[in-house]
């Protein structure tokens, strides 16, 4: 494993591009068996990749939220499920700075430690002596084959009888019943399956709320307000996604005949174009989303209408990447013809990929809708941004 406070971004890149070999060897397992195999798993585990947020105090980088989508961009255009898991994996490595540090430092004392996360359903709460007893049933656990731990969402019902606010809660995988349920088109390797608890314990150390909760770190990764840090822990994998088809396309441009002329696909003046558009387009996008998180970064500690401008218009920015991302691959994929059609190359499961990845509730289109309200002078309508 890297040595994380001498390591540096250009090390976790390297790691990724080393592993660039293994992946390709047992990618076909990632369809069959619709989660990651054990060797890549643990190379990845074995790399740090799933610790980008953890705080140097505890051995972890602690890698800024830009420098962390730097990493899950490149490992998402190598592959999708790859990007997604090391989004989901290295963004709940924050943990670190939300709960006491000895109980994390306990947690990530595995090399292979993992913890996987839902927020598309909230679960119940009951309080009880030094915790709550916790019972739910969670959608969407990306890595939950290979998960130390899990962390779903419940409420606490109130004297008055309404649920309380989100409280994130922490579970050992001894205590999780996994449901298969991963049946699905892209994103395969992910093993995003559901995943349920049943009258369980859970000791008040091991949670914390979802929105008013008071880090345990200084860094700003650890105060940014909680569903905007959610929300970003995936926000580069279409990115990443699309730049890995491009390159796909680059490649094939300068092997594929040209139709109907003489010379190579790279000489159509359509496909040098496209290139170009693709180039252009995914450049901005990703300018968009580096410039939506500086704001939410600095705007963080100022509160106000300043922070709540600033987690829409991140939310803006991550479905503009993700909308962006889909229409590069489509382009890509018409451009590149047949060989688009082939389960053995990136492009056709860039496709897939892209598609499965811009359906998650972080880069919905109805962000648009919430950032028009809060312009025309209405409220926003939700919290949950």
């Amino acid at each position: 494993m890297l040595v994380a406070t001498q390591a540096s971004i250009a090390d976790y890149l390297a790691a990724i591009d080393r592993l660039a070999p293994l992946i390709a060897a047992h990618r076909q397992d990632f369809d069959r068996d619709r989660r990651l195999p054990d060797a890549v798993f643990n190379a990845l585990a074995e790399a740090g990749l799933f610790r980008l947020y953890l705080p140097r105090s505890l051995g972890g980088p602690e890698f800024s939220p830009l420098d962390f989508m730097a990493i899950v961009e490149a490992a998402s255009a190598l592959d999708g499920s790859v990007g997604w898991l090391i989004g989901n994996g290295g963004g709940m490595s924050r943990v670190g700075g939300y709960l006491p540090a000895g109980i994390v430092q306990g947690w990530f004392a595995d090399p292979l430690a993992f913890v996987a996360a839902a927020t598309g359903a909230i679960g119940t709460a009951v309080e009880a002596e030094g915790g709550y007893r916790v019972s739910g049933r969670w959608p969407f656990g990306s890595g939950a084959h290979h998960a130390t731990r899990f962390m779903g969402l419940a409420s606490v019902k109130g004297a008055d009888g309404k649920d309380g606010p989100p409280l994130c809660c922490y579970f050992d995988k001894s205590d999780v019943r996994v449901d298969d349920t991963w049946f699905v088109s892209g994103l395969r390797g992910t093993g995003s399956c559901d995943f349920e608890l049943r009258d369980c314990f859970v000791p008040v150390r091991h949670t914390h709320p979802l929105v008013d909760f008071q880090p345990t770190q200084s860094g700003v990764q650890y105060r940014l307000p909680g569903v905007s840090a959610f929300a970003w822990t995936i926000s580069a994998v279409p990115l990443g996604i699309a730049r890995g088809a491009l390159d796909a396309f680059i490649a094939l441009a300068g092997r594929k005949p040209r139709l109907g002329g003489a010379g190579q696909l790279r000489d159509s003046e359509l496909a040098q174009a496209l290139v170009g558009r693709a180039e252009a387009t995914l450049r901005a996008a990703r300018a968009l989303l580096v410039e939506a998180m500086t704001e939410l970064m600095e705007a963080t500690d100022a509160g106000g209408s300043r922070l709540i401008q600033a987690r829409i218009s991140l939310r803006v920015a991550c479905a503009n990447g993700a909308e962006t991302a889909a229409r590069v691959v489509e382009m890509i994929a018409a451009a590149a013809g047949s060989p688009a059609i082939f389960e053995t190359g990136t492009i056709e499961r860039s496709v897939r990929d892209i598609n499965a990845a811009i359906k998650h509730v972080a880069m919905s289109p109805n962000s648009y809708t919430l950032a028009g309200r809060v312009s025309l002078g209405l409220d926003p309508g939700t919290w949950r941004f």
